[in-house]
């Protein structure tokens, strides 16, 4: 079977990239080897509860109207609608660090002020900071790599509160220990701060349906649990994907969501493999409760809460199974909207080894889940009240599970640190989109996707379409 694209991955890129390709009535065919879409982001069932996979929030959320951002350039690339993706706003998020906090919500200025109040003598170099973010060009996909700590920096004088900008952004998207890049940072800084979260109220699914149904509707075929065995090169080209079933398909042109290092290991270019050092190790843990009221009703109203309870702020692989010094404290159900979803969801993770989770027996793995479930209650405890008497329902993912589910080797959540902004890899017909491309969350996942398909797929076609921009 030939295609004009075949795409590796059906999660948010690869469903981006296939709308994008058949709208301009190529042969596309999305193969993924899971029997649920969505890659990083999806969602599960388990005991009749549907759970959401990796989705904190939707950032880059603005209002209906504004037309020069993210999100809506994404809708008008891909023929969606706002209604498609059923978002609705936060209500306010906070970063805590000890005798710290800082709130935050979609209008930029809440967090100025709470700047301001907290690091008086930061209010007028953060507010200058931000300007220098907003006229920052992220999407220039030949951006020499800068590091973030250092121009903070230079902008701001309280070591404290660079830890604070920072632990959001890296934990919603940096594969680098200890720092990121800056370019990184400032697309991070813009979908959370300058723009913000949303979520729809009956989570991801809502999203990945859309893409589905939108690229079923433009004659794009996907083939589920059809995994890749190997891709076959000829020199300097993909000549054909060999798929676990033993059937073997040829394209025009290859696009793989699977990661660069994964993607490259599937060839079988043995001479150009990557170093296994190459590879991502920025995993992470979480801990899920399903609660019979909302954290609302029980008096934790925050949407996210990102905390850090050491004297300082360290992102990076743990020696341990586990870091709990800094993670992520998320409420489904407290977004705007969100009052009639059933049941309250409470969500708390934190960085972790995926060496130390991958050396445990199936013995001494069930015992390290049920004590970091301990931890888990005693966070828990810490935003709501009796919060064990409250909560009727919980599971956890680890490295392990990421890695199972995703293909992402050492459960690498951001994949390697090596981005690859133009999506080009050693072989003219093989690109790379998604995560390892460098665009970060679900919105610049999606954009990753038709980035790729625009640059490399599309020269001509998205020039004459004139609703793109």
């Amino acid at each position: 079977m030939h295609y004009d694209v075949a795409i590796i991955g059906a999660g948010m890129s690869g469903l981006a990239a296939g709308i994008r390709a058949a709208y301009f009535d190529k042969r596309v065919c999305i193969l993924e080897k899971h029997y649920a879409y969505g890659g990083l982001n999806s969602y599960y069932t388990l005991k009749r509860r549907a759970f959401d996979v990796g989705l904190h929030a939707v950032t880059n959320y603005v209002d209906p109207g504004v037309r020069n951002a993210p999100l809506p350039k994404l809708l008008r690339q891909l023929r969606l609608t706002r209604d498609d993706f059923d978002l609705n706003p936060q209500r306010f998020s906070e970063i805590h660090f000890p005798d710290r906090r800082l709130r935050f919500t979609n209008d930029v200025e809440v967090l100025v002020q709470s700047v301001a109040e907290t690091f008086p003598q930061d209010a007028d170099n953060f507010r200058r900071f931000v300007t220098v973010v907003n006229e920052f060009d992220d999407l220039r996909l030949d951006a020499t790599p800068s590091s973030a700590r250092g121009v903070l920096g230079e902008n701001l004088s309280d070591p404290v509160l660079i830890d604070m900008l920072l632990c959001p952004m890296m934990y919603y998207g940096s594969a680098q220990e200890h720092d990121m890049d800056f370019t990184q940072f400032v697309t991070m800084f813009k979908s959370i701060f300058l723009q913000g979260f949303a979520r729809p109220p009956n989570g991801v699914r809502t999203i990945i349906r859309a893409l589905v149904r939108k690229y079923r509707s433009c004659g794009g075929e996907l083939r589920m649990r059809c995994g890749v065995r190997r891709i076959e090169t000829d020199g300097d080209r993909i000549a054909a994907i060999a798929l676990d079933s033993g059937e073997t398909i040829t394209a025009d042109v290859v696009l793989s969501s699977a990661g660069l290092i994964e993607t490259m290991k599937m060839c079988d270019d043995d001479a150009h493999h990557p170093l296994p050092s190459q590879a991502g190790q920025v995993s992470f843990v979480e801990s899920i409760a399903v609660l019979d009221q909302h954290p609302a009703a029980l008096g934790h109203d925050a949407t996210i809460i990102f905390f850090n309870d050491a004297d300082t702020f360290t992102y990076a692989v743990p020696e341990r199974l586990v870091d709990l010094r800094s993670g992520v404290v998320c409420c489904p159900t407290n977004y705007e909207g969100h009052e009639d979803v059933g049941e309250g969801v409470l969500r708390v993770t934190w960085l972790a080894s995926s060496k130390r989770w991958a050396e445990l027996d199936e013995n001494a793995y069930s015992t390290a889940k049920q004590r970091l479930r301990l931890d888990f209650f005693e966070r828990g405890k810490r935003y709501i009240d009796r919060f064990d008497d409250h909560t009727v329902g919980t599971d956890m993912f680890t490295p392990r599970t990421i890695e199972r589910y995703t293909g992402h080797h050492n459960g690498a959540v951001y994949g390697t640190p090596h981005k690859v902004r133009d999506g080009r890899t050693r072989f003219k017909n093989l690109f790379i989109c998604g995560t390892d491309q460098g665009f970060l969350g679900i919105i610049g996942a999606m954009l990753s996707g038709i980035t790729v398909t625009n640059l490399h797929i599309l020269p001509h076609a998205a020039a004459k379409d004139t609703r793109v921009t």
